[in-house]
């Protein structure tokens, strides 16, 4: 029985090249790494060493519901990339435009309440304990202006 090789597949609402192998594939999903796929493909039931697009169509359905909801195929909750959700309390693994919704979501949540995060994220600047007094100078000035060592050396020649 011979298959159709697709050499587009799409899952979870992004196009997947079909010639790479299946984790691989799948990691091309904002939100999914390639541990998380390779787990998440050999816990659906299908072969990690095949191609994307020789899966059957049982096997892409497979996928698609492994993708939804991880915890349901067996993966364990300490490999979702979302746990211990602020709102909801729950434990969920965000893919795509959930992900970034999700996170511009939370950053707006933390410049509300004022916390400390929250502020840094407000200002621009290093959030996690990052030193600043030599690095993250982008779009900064750097040192020493042309226009403050001509204003002494302005005053001194009126005098």
């Amino acid at each position: 029985m011979s298959r159709e090789f697709n050499y587009i597949v799409r899952l979870h609402g992004s196009n997947l090249d079909g010639t790479k192998a299946v984790p691989y594939a799948i990691s091309d999903i904002k939100g999914m790494g390639i541990r998380m796929a390779l787990s998440l493909t050999k816990a659906a039931g299908v072969d990690p060493t095949h191609r994307l697009g020789s899966l059957s169509d049982a096997e892409v359905k497979r996928l698609e519901d492994a993708l939804e909801d991880p915890v349901k195929v067996g993966l364990p909750k300490w490999m979702l990339n979302h746990r211990k959700d602020p709102i909801t309390g729950g434990d969920h693994h965000l893919l795509a435009s959930d992900l970034d919704i999700r996170t511009k979501d939370e950053l707006e949540l933390m410049r509300e309440t004022r916390s400390w995060k929250g502020e840094r994220h407000a200002r621009g600047i290093k959030v996690r304990g990052q030193h600043t007094k030599t690095t993250a100078r982008k779009g900064r000035s750097v040192g020493v202006t042309k226009k403050q060592l001509q204003q002494p050396a302005a005053a001194k020649k009126e005098e």
